[in-house]
This record gives C-alpha cells, structure tokens and sequence, in this order.
C-alpha cells in the first residue's frame, strides 16, 4: 500500500490513462479583459476556486479550432468572436484522484489541451449561459488576464500561468485595435 490506501496496482493504472484532448477559448473584450464563468458545482460538490475560462472536449474528427467555437457558443452562448492566436503546445493537466475516478467515467487522467485567444466581437447582451440545457456557469464577468491563475481550481493552475504568460501581449493589442 502506498500513501492514500491505494495499492500501488490501482495508481499505477491510473497514472497510465490517457489524455482527454480539449481545447480552452481565451476570451478577450475590447479592453483587453478576459470572460471567466463562474462553475455550477456538480452533485453538491463545493468549489474551491469557481471560476473558469470555457473549455471542453473535441469531439471525433472535429479541428481544434472548430471544438473552440463550439465549446464558446455552448458554455457562453455568444457566437460573435474570431480566433487571434493559439498555444505552441498542447498543455496537459492531471485530474485529483478523487475526481479521475469519477470524472469521464474514469476513462482519462486528465485533459491535454489546446489553448486558443480569441477576440470577442459582440456585446454582453450575447452572452446567454441558459442557451443549452445543461449550463457549465451560473453568471460570468470580465476580469484581467493576470487575474486567472488565482481563480482557478489548484490543479488547473499550471496551465492557466501557462495561458497567461503566453497571450500576455494580447490584452494590448485588442485595446490599440480602432
């Protein structure tokens, strides 16, 4: 047994899951701010650190970019935005334990994903998190890029630095935009 009460059959199984590949949209206004929503906790679950860029899975044969523009119509219901950049790499993050049990049905460890900035080209009005039945976020508001890492769930965390530092440029570039 190793720590936790788990033999170490059952890690090293775990630890051997694939990767669910994802994509995460970086949603920049005018001013250069960045949309995060706030998570609607699942089966009673508290939240540590609730709020969120939308990001999801890709679906079998879809692009990446295209599974972007999906994931942001579904999670924020606006459809108005245009893709500016994405990362170099796929970036991946490990699921706690507890929740790569549960999570995706225990089938993955956790998500390597794709990273896109997009420039949003509506207003709030479009933003309508009820437009599907299953909402991901129960309201959402504009924030600083530098803001994200601390908003995030822990294990999140790396990737979000991750986003930051590479689209730091960007919140200048949407604000000197006529």
């Amino acid at each position: 047994m190793i720590a936790g009460g788990h033999s170490s059959s059952t890690v090293d199984s775990e630890t051997e899951l694939p990767y669910r590949r994802g994509v995460g949209a970086v949603l920049f206004n005018r001013d250069g701010l960045v949309w995060i929503g706030r998570r609607i906790p699942k089966s009673g679950r508290a939240l540590e650190n609730e709020w969120q860029m939308p990001q999801g899975g890709i679906d079998d044969g879809e692009e990446p970019s295209d599974a972007v523009l999906r994931e942001l119509i579904e999670e924020t219901g606006a459809e108005r935005a245009k893709i500016i950049a994405e990362t170099r790499n796929w970036l991946t993050y490990d699921l706690p334990g507890d929740l790569r049990r549960v999570v995706w049905g225990g089938r993955f460890r956790g998500q390597a994903q794709k990273w896109f900035a997009l420039q949003f080209e509506g207003t709030d009005t479009d933003f309508d998190l009820n437009r599907y039945d299953e909402p991901e976020f129960d309201s959402w508001r504009w924030a600083e890029l530098s803001e994200l890492p601390g908003l995030i769930v822990p294990f999140k965390k790396a990737i979000y630095e991750c986003v930051v530092d590479e689209f730091s440029e960007i919140p200048l570039k949407v604000r000197s935009q006529p």
